[in-house]
């Protein structure tokens, strides 16, 4: 379906999953009674004191350190209030909107409607960018925008996958200290994984979740699991698809997720979250966010190979995802997001300003965000050095947190020269928070194994599967999960982690920067965070 629209005098076509139908005096043709899902999120109640509970119960040095809630207990302390439920629904029926079901928390409201072009101009008004992004809207009515704070369907996120092809020349073959890619053996030999440690608690879990046509082959997993696997326990099927897979060929970002969380996390259940579409009728990170609000048993470990450029979200919309991060952080559950595969990125202002271009949720204060390195030596199990397309870097919408300004500020202190001001925010939130190797993966899609894979894409998962096994080590020990790590990862300040202090990311490609961002150092950097994993350190120091 089409729709045509006129914005001051401009007239435009685009088609209707692009851009969401319900338009303000704009509307020239629409196909009557064509169905739409709106997601509303609705104002939530007490996001400060959720905020202040989240720093304490991943605070080790916490009396309540560990003391998760049950997601019944999240949905008492943020549910809306009974005002702001009450004025939505009766705006909403208002305009002949009656099929509405919420969650759990009662912070999201979804509801399908018939689109009806004489009763849409009093709906929704929405601004048009001919950018090619539809990035900012207003409702028609101020005392219902009071009570919301975004509608789903309207922002894209994200708009497209990530770059994961960049490779070298040359053989490669696993052999007496030589590899000829990174395999789960490679990754096991140098983050010095035994094949004692695998999974056995019987409550541990972690996923993976895919969007934008991305899904898995269940042959492909058995497959890569039997070409590169060997050694050491481990499953070869996914526990749960939650969610609808597309058909087709499978995605190599999805492979990639999958082969990597489960080789790496090994013998635990592993879960994958899915949307086989683009949004056609709801954003699938926003669904994705929906599910877990509506789910009392979730698995313990997400990572998510997936994100955008801040300057192309509204502030509006990553503040309330923020909190839906926060939220995950008090049930216990570790959020990992990967970096990015552009460095620092670079944002063109003007003809002669450039700046840095920082990614979301990468840049989300909530999350974990893991970097990427490669071997100093491609073809040899060496130290790592950092991989020019890590991303890294401030955010311009989020403020530094606590937990991270002492290394944040002796990084800013320590390490000459630096870009210059310009082109970052010295007080943002800084990412990465840590790394592992990014470069030349072996994967296996549609039954072919496939070299030279690379992108923070690989780190992410890989690191979510370690930290799934140190969860399973507590869980036989009888502790909490690991939850929301960052506050206990800076107080490690390196612990248990390899320092990487070679090489500097790729950003602008002008006089000033020379396309060079930041560069690793001693302790963190906003290349590789604090370093990459040594599995039994870290082990031991995420023991207690």
């Amino acid at each position: 379906m089409f729709l045509q629209m006129r914005y001051q005098g401009t007239l435009a076509r685009k088609q209707c999953g692009e851009y969401f139908v319900v338009l303000h005096r704009v509307i020239l043709r629409v196909e009557p009674l064509e169905e739409v899902e709106l997601t509303f999120a609705l104002k939530q109640q007490n996001v400060k004191q959720m905020e202040e509970l989240l720093k304490l119960v991943s605070d080790p040095d916490s009396h309540q350190y560990g003391k998760h809630l049950s997601l019944e207990e999240v949905a008492a302390l943020v549910q809306p209030s009974q005002l702001t439920e009450k004025v939505v629904r009766n705006w909403l029926q208002s305009h002949g909107v009656k099929n509405c079901h919420t969650v759990v928390t009662r912070d999201f409201l979804q509801c399908v409607m018939t689109v009806q072009p004489q009763k849409l101009d009093q709906f929704l008004i929405f601004y048009l960018s001919f950018s090619g992004w539809l990035k900012h809207y207003s409702l028609a009515l101020n005392f219902t925008a009071t009570h919301l704070d975004f509608v789903g369907g309207v922002h894209r996120f994200p708009p497209k996958g990530k770059d994961i092809s960049k490779g070298w020349e040359g053989a490669r073959q696993s052999a007496l200290g030589y590899h000829l890619g990174v395999t789960p053996s490679v990754i096991r030999s140098r983050y010095n994984l035994t094949e004692k440690d695998v999974g056995t608690a019987t409550n541990n879990s972690q996923a993976v979740a895919q969007f934008l046509e991305q899904y898995y082959n269940p042959a492909d997993l058995a497959e890569f699991m039997s070409l590169f696997a060997g050694g050491f326990t481990h499953m070869s099927a996914v526990e749960r698809v939650v969610g609808t897979q597309g058909g087709g060929k499978a995605g190599i970002e999805a492979s990639l997720d999958v082969e990597y969380i489960m080789s790496s996390g090994a013998n635990i259940s592993t879960w994958v979250f899915t949307n086989p579409g683009r949004h056609e009728t709801q954003e699938p990170f926003l669904q994705w966010m929906l599910l877990l609000s509506n789910m009392s048993a979730v698995p313990w470990v997400h990572t998510i190979s997936y994100g955008d450029d801040e300057d192309s979200l509204s502030d509006a919309y990553m503040n309330r995802i923020n909190i839906e991060f926060m939220k995950a952080g008090l049930r216990g559950i570790s959020m990992l997001f990967a970096s990015g595969d552009s460095g620092a990125g670079c944002r063109h202002l003007t003809k002669e300003r450039n700046t840095f271009r920082p990614s979301f949720p990468a840049s989300s204060p909530y999350v974990t965000t893991v970097g990427g390195t490669s071997f100093k030596n491609p073809f040899k199990l060496t130290y790592e050095v950092t991989d020019y397309i890590s991303g890294g870097g401030f955010s311009n919408v989020f403020a530094m947190p606590d937990y991270q300004g002492g290394a944040v500020q002796a990084y800013l202190k320590n390490v000459q020269p630096l870009p210059p001001q310009t082109y970052f925010n010295i007080t943002g939130r800084a990412y990465p928070d840590l790394a592992a190797l990014s470069d030349n993966y072996w994967v296996v899609t549609n039954r072919v194994p496939v070299p030279w894979v690379s992108g923070t894409s690989a780190s992410t998962p890989v690191v979510g599967g370690m930290l799934s096994l140190i969860n399973d080590q507590r869980f036989l020990k009888g502790l909490p999960s690991l939850g929301f790590i960052n506050p206990r990862l800076y107080k490690l300040q390196g612990k248990g982690l390899y320092d990487v202090t070679e090489g500097c990311h790729l950003s602008c490609l002008d006089d000033k920067v020379e396309g060079k961002g930041f560069c690793a150092s001693p302790s963190w950097d906003p290349v590789t965070g604090w370093g990459t994993p040594n599995y039994p350190a870290l082990l031991k120091a995420l023991m207690d």
